[in-house]
Parts: structure tokens; sequence; C-alpha cells
């Protein structure tokens, strides 16, 4: 329960969301304590937040979570949180409430474990996401290469073929209901490791991940669907991707549909990520400078 305006203005407050299985690994406290929990491994922090892989053992169960935790979040949002609290101000509720919406539409995504959200008395927000992890998955861009290297080549060409074709599918599903990713890099499509040594039946096997920044947008999805197929165009520019692969997955998302505004300014967003990446890596490069200069 939600305790009054006054109370929260006071105190603050704390509201989780968690699977009917979570307290049985980490216990009735899990809230007070999980900021502060050291996860496993592959810790990442970075500006405020941080994300790292935590393994649970409970009675002979293992459960494997990535713990997203955010340490500092905007005061504005922590205030519209003790004004506001029906609903999400932080990353993670947005994600959970994401993730759930992506499941009931049937887009294979990870599973919201656990989220709490703690709303200081000054409007200080902190907030953790706990999303189960996908074991034995990689991302589909480190798969790619395994796969070049290990098939034949016709193999290899009817395995790209089919995942690029799902790939669509799922970018369409998302986009005629006009939801969109805004990461919709290559990492962020997951597919089983086992999947690497022949070619599955894709439908329904390649997870979609990160959905923290999915957004509606109703009314200016021209753009953001621009932007999400641009990012998708950019990643693909890795080692066995072929302009052929490319065009396989442009068919499959436009299928009887004519696109040719959307084909340009896809190509026109890929090359200003492209520009904009060469650009920061070229002022990243420290000048060498040379000896018979001196």
């Amino acid at each position: 329960m939600i305790a009054s305006l006054w109370a929260r203005l006071r105190h603050g407050m704390r509201r989780v969301r968690c699977r009917s299985d979570w307290e049985s690994f980490v216990g009735a406290d899990w809230a007070a304590r999980i900021m502060e929990v050291p996860v496993t491994d592959r810790f990442h922090a970075k500006q405020g937040r941080s994300t790292g892989r935590w393994i649970l053992q409970a009675g002979g169960r293992r459960l494997g979570v990535y713990l997203k935790r955010h340490y500092r979040l905007p005061w504005w949002h922590g205030w519209l949180a003790l004004l506001l609290p029906g609903r999400s101000w932080s990353p993670a509720f947005q994600e959970w409430d994401h993730l759930h919406w992506a499941a009931r539409e049937g887009l294979p995504v990870p599973e919201a474990v656990a989220a709490s959200e703690t709303v200081g008395p000054s409007g200080s927000l902190q907030s953790m996401l706990a999303v189960e992890e996908l074991a034995g998955m990689v991302p589909v861009n480190e798969a790619i290469p395994v796969a070049e290297a290990s098939l034949d080549a016709d193999t290899f060409r009817r395995w790209k073929a089919t995942l690029a074709v799902e790939m669509a599918r799922i970018s369409r599903q998302l986009h005629d209901r006009r939801r969109f990713h805004k990461d919709h890099y290559l990492c962020h499509f997951y597919i089983l490791q086992t999947d690497i040594a022949s070619v599955p039946k894709w439908r329904g096997k390649v997870h979609l991940i990160d959905l923290h920044r999915l957004g509606h947008h109703p009314w200016t999805w021209p753009l953001w669907q621009t932007k999400d197929l641009g990012q998708l165009l950019y990643s693909s520019q890795i080692a066995g991707v072929t302009a052929r692969d490319r065009l396989r997955f442009w068919r499959a998302y436009r299928g009887e549909r004519s696109l040719s505004w959307l084909r340009r300014a896809v190509l026109l967003k890929a090359g200003r990520y492209r520009s904009h990446n060469d650009k920061r890596r070229a002022s990243a490069t420290p000048l060498v400078r040379d000896p018979r200069a001196a």
C-alpha cells in the first residue's frame, strides 16, 4: 500500500515488484540491501549506474539474474515519484513495464524477476531491476563470425538468411505497434549458442534485450522507425554480413509495402552514425609525433 502524501514527504517511500519465487532466493528484506549487494561477475559501472550478473542458489535451485542499478537519478523524477506514486518514474519500473508489455505481445524477451524503487524525503531516487539471465545465449554480432568459421559456405548463407528474416519479423512486430527500441543494434539480439552449429527454425528463438528505452510514438513514428533501422544497419558492418544479407532483411521487413522513402532515410541515418563514430574514434586517437621532425 502507498502511504499518504504527508508520510511520503516526511519519510520517503519504497515500492517493490517481484516474481513469486524471488524472495525464496534473496529473503524478505531484499529491497533494503539490494543496492549494496556484491554481484558475482560481469560488473560494469558508469555515470551513477551499474550492471552485473548475480548467481543465486536456494534449495538446490539456481537463478542467474542481471542487476541493473541506478544510484543517481534526476531530482525531478524523485519528486514526481513522491507526488504521483502510481506511475513508473524510475528506469527499473519503466523497463519492468516494457518487458511485460513485450511478453504479452509475444515478443521473446528476458523475464523481469524483481524491481525496486526507493525515494527519499528530499526527492532522491534510486532503482533496481533484476532480469533473468539468458543462459546459454550470445549476441548475434558475436555469433555471426563464429558461424562463418564453423559452417560450410552454403549452410552459413542459409543460416544468415533465415536469421535475417526472423530479426525482420521482430522489428516489424515492434514497429507496427508504433513501439521503438531506440537501441536497436545487432548486439541486442540474442540466440542460443547451440543454434550456431546448424540452421534452426528461428521463430521465437531470437530474443531482444535492453528494453529500457522502449517508447510508444503514435505520431512521430517515422523518426523513430528510421532511427531503429539506421542503428541496425550501422551495427551490421561486421565480418560475415554482406550487402545481400542486408537486402534480405529489408525485403522481409518491407513485405508488400512500398517504403522507398524509408529506405532512403535509413541509409542516410546509418551514414550519419558511421560519420559520427568515425569522428569520435579519430578524436580519441592520440597524435603520434614523428621523431624525425624534432
